[in-house]
């Protein structure tokens, strides 16, 4: 039975940390009061990994399936690419290049369709709404087409052919085309990503905000800028001979399991591994592979990291700039210290670079990074010490206001020693979802370059729009004004991914259709539009069989190499489309008057292919390397030192140190993270096993002198106030303090929790992305705990 309306309201509520007086219920499981912390002392993956999966499997709704999954996921011939992470698949064909998260993602794509008409039929929008998210992923997957009905407040079934019509005629009647606009996750594959922003831009608007916009777009425009690619240079290959391995502002055991193997590798033919991080991460200690099967049986643990270094939020460009300092003053004794000869011939800016870290104080340095000179001097040192050096960085570089600066500063200390363009280094940002890095490549692209779309112009035989478009932000503020009125969401759960929980709620709402593509269901098909579809579509684990026979799609992974990948497993629902069907069906039913053969595209998406050959720089027979062993890398030319920036150099940036150490009045900063049982905003459980935390997500992790100035101990309940740029404040309510290590000053917790302190206004002037990595926040005591009724 249906909770009364104040207990939904309060739900609700609670899930956002907006209850004062009452612990906040997080995005989880419902929690109880069995939750615990200690310090892990166990290597990453090895047994842990490996009980895990088997719990998962035990638990799937369908086991043998999962389990088959093992065995083929990530394999070139006929295998499918895991729906997970980014991180390249072995090159050496490694059986079993799996991880934990990795199944865990594919068994959840595996579950049965029990979301299907009966269950909309007994449970309205408002109930749903105070279902945890962990509850509402769980049901399993979309069986069919559903249409919102506002007069019942629940989701009835819908035919595709009145689906598609309800879209193209909604859209076909709006103002103009920018009133729309269309967003997409990392998950959407190559093929689906071109015909999506082919519909798009032949509908007449470049609104593409995708989940690069709050993520690695700081990369791109960094490396855009730098060396004239917005990509990194450096391959598998490079991973297994460089000298020495930076990872920056990165879980590897988390976001990217399967990089254990080849630190693991590196540390065994004497490679450095530095880890540079406000926490010390289990990933960056000690691993156990769980396919080494003599080792995990003996366990036999190999190091994964030689240092670690723990900057404070925000510091990672003064950390940098710091050890360029302690390079030049090394080549003012040694000048062969520095690559004249690359420098000379391939970069811009040295001089005045040189001048610029030559005049910054040591003083400034150490205070901006929150690390002591020698800590700097060892880690030049080590730079120094070692000839290919790949520096790869994650999101807590990027999400910042200062992302792109920093990442520039990556390339400016790659840059000093010729680390660019050689074996065995170069910059390399490790990309979360499986394919986020292709959806970019093929066109989802809110800013959208000239020759791209002159050859889609030429070959498309459109006329595509030429001005930029919105982003996610630019987004959620166009629907909160009204000029967007149609949101269309092909994967992802855009409604927690975002900023500023409530406003991006809101947002939403004051839509007049709201269209999600998806596997399961979510927070966004709850949070939804006057009108609002859910249209349902297959995995990457499930069998795409249409016209032209079984069909397989490509992705691009974190290094540029795209693969072929062939679903497994029969879909639970006959009424399930793939994502190229569901695509060619809303485009014929937007453009009745169009000329691309979007029928015969979905057909055989060969056809796409071959299409996509004729517009992408570097998929030129593009169907039959896709189908080579382990497939193909797209052509790089920064790689080959052919760097397509004005100066035809690379360049040096120049950019200020932040000004940001100290938000003042006892504050702190916080950077949100996620917990080794999460996907991005798909929670498997309440723990985070290599952290120690179980049974709770609603935490907040604090230096032990932080905890100790504001008078707590480890659990007690506090709130958290954020401080946004435009003089706005947010509070989440009912959150536990936990004792951790961090430098003092900065605290952590989890996203999706915690996007609810980070306002719309709180995003990077030079990339647009929010600043989930860097809020200033203000941590007291909660008030006394009223009784829950």
């Amino acid at each position: 039975m249906a909770s009364p309306p104040h207990e939904r309201h309060d739900a609700q509520q609670r899930m956002l940390g907006a209850v004062p007086g009452q612990p906040a219920l997080g995005r989880g499981p419902t929690p109880g009061s069995d939750y615990s912390r200690h310090e892990y002392h166990h290597p990453a993956a090895g047994w842990g990994a490996a009980r895990s999966v088997g719990k998962v499997l035990e638990r799937a709704g369908e086991p043998m399936e999962g389990f088959r999954a093992l065995f083929v996921m990530n394999q070139e011939d006929g295998g499918f690419d895991c729906p997970g992470c980014a991180w390249p698949d072995d090159p050496h064909g490694l059986h079993l290049d799996i991880c934990e998260n990795g199944v865990k993602h594919a068994t959840w794509e595996l579950a049965p369709a029990n979301a299907d008409r009966e269950f909309f039929a007994g449970h309205t929008v408002a109930e749903l709404a105070e279902w945890s998210d962990y509850d509402l992923e769980a049901v399993g997957r979309l069986a069919e087409p559903m249409s919102y009905n506002p007069a019942t407040d629940k989701y009835e079934p819908i035919s595709w052919d009145d689906a598609f019509v309800l879209v193209g005629g909604t859209l076909r009647e709006l103002e103009t085309p920018d009133q729309a606009a269309f967003y997409t996750s990392g998950r959407l594959s190559n093929e689906a990503t071109f015909l999506y922003q082919l519909w798009v831009r032949e509908f007449g608007t470049n609104n593409l905000p995708d989940c690069s916009n709050m993520c690695h777009e700081a990369s791109g425009r960094a490396l855009t800028a730098a060396i004239g690619s917005g990509k990194g240079t450096v391959d598998l290959h490079d991973w297994e001979i460089a000298d020495a391995i930076w990872l920056m502002a990165d879980n590897a055991a988390t976001n990217a399991p399967r990089m254990l193997t080849w630190l693991a590798e590196a540390d065994r033919r004497g490679a450095q591994l530095v880890h540079i991080n406000p926490l010390i991460e289990a990933g960056s200690r000690r691993t156990i592979i769980p396919h080494e099967f003599a080792h995990l049986a003996t366990f036999h643990a190999t190091s994964t990291g030689t240092m670690n270094v723990q900057v404070r939020i925000g510091g990672d460009l003064a950390l940098l700039r710091g050890v360029a300092k302690a390079v030049f003053e090394a080549a003012a004794q040694d000048p062969d210290v520095l690559d004249h000869e690359f420098i000379a011939q391939y970069t811009h800016g040295v001089d005045e670079y040189r001048a610029l870290v030559e005049a910054t104080p040591w003083a400034d340095l150490v205070r901006d990074a929150g690390v002591d000179e020698a800590g700097v001097r060892r880690l030049a040192d080590s730079y120094l010490a070692t000839k290919r050096v790949i520096i790869a960085w994650c999101l807590g570089l990027t999400q910042h206001e200062h992302g792109v600066d920093t990442v520039r500063e990556v390339v400016n200390l790659l840059l000093l020693r010729g680390n660019l363009g050689r074996p065995g280094a170069g910059p390399c940002p490790v990309r979360g979802h499986s394919n986020v890095q292709g959806n970019r490549t093929c066109g989802i692209n809110n800013r959208p370059d000239q020759p791209f779309l002159d050859r889609l112009a030429e070959v498309c035989e459109i006329d595509p729009p030429r001005e930029a478009g919105l982003g996610t932000v630019g987004t959620i503020e166009a629907m909160q004004s009204g000029d967007v009125k149609v949101f269309v969401a092909l994967g992802g759960n855009f409604a927690l991914a975002s900023p500023d929980l409530p406003y991006t709620f809101e947002a939403l709402r004051k839509c007049e259709l709201t269209v999600q593509v998806s596997t399961k269901l979510n927070r966004s098909h709850i949070v939804h539009g006057k009108r609002a579809l859910i249209l349902p579509c297959l995995g990457r684990t499930d069998k795409d069989v249409q016209a032209g026979g079984v069909q397989g799609i490509t992705v691009e992974d974190s290094m540029s190499m795209v693969h072929i990948s062939y679903g497994m497993k029969d879909p639970g629902s006959p009424q399930l489309r793939s994502e190229c069907a569901i695509l060619a069906g809303l485009a014929q039913a937007t453009l009745p008057e169009s000329r691309t053969p979007w029928q015969s595209y979905a057909d055989d998406y060969d056809r796409i292919r071959d299409t996509m050959a004729q517009v992408l720089p570097g998929f030129e027979d593009f169907n039959t390397r896709a189908r080579g062993p382990h497939g193909f890398r797209i052509h790089q030319p920064a790689r080959e030192r052919d760097f397509r920036t004005p100066s035809g150099r690379v360049e040096f940036s120049l950019a200020s140190l932040p000004d940001d150490v100290d938000p003042g009045e006892g504050r702190l900063t916080l950077a949100t993270v996620r917990s080794h049982d999460q996907f991005n905003t798909t929670i498997y459980s309440n723990d985070d096993r290599y952290r120690g935390l179980k049974g709770l997500r609603t935490v907040v992790f604090m230096n032990e002198n932080d905890l100790r100035d504001r008078g707590l101990e480890e659990f007690d309940l506090v709130d958290i106030t954020s401080f946004s740029k435009d003089g706005t404040k947010r509070t989440v309510h009912g959150y536990r303090a936990v004792r951790y290590e961090i430098p003092p000053g900065c605290t952590a917790g989890y996203m999706p929790e915690l996007n609810v302190l980070c306002g719309i206004a709180d995003y990077s002037t030079q990339s647009d992305q929010p600043v989930t990595k860097h809020l200033v926040v203000e941590v007291t005591r909660s008030r006394e705990v009223r009784p829950i009724d």
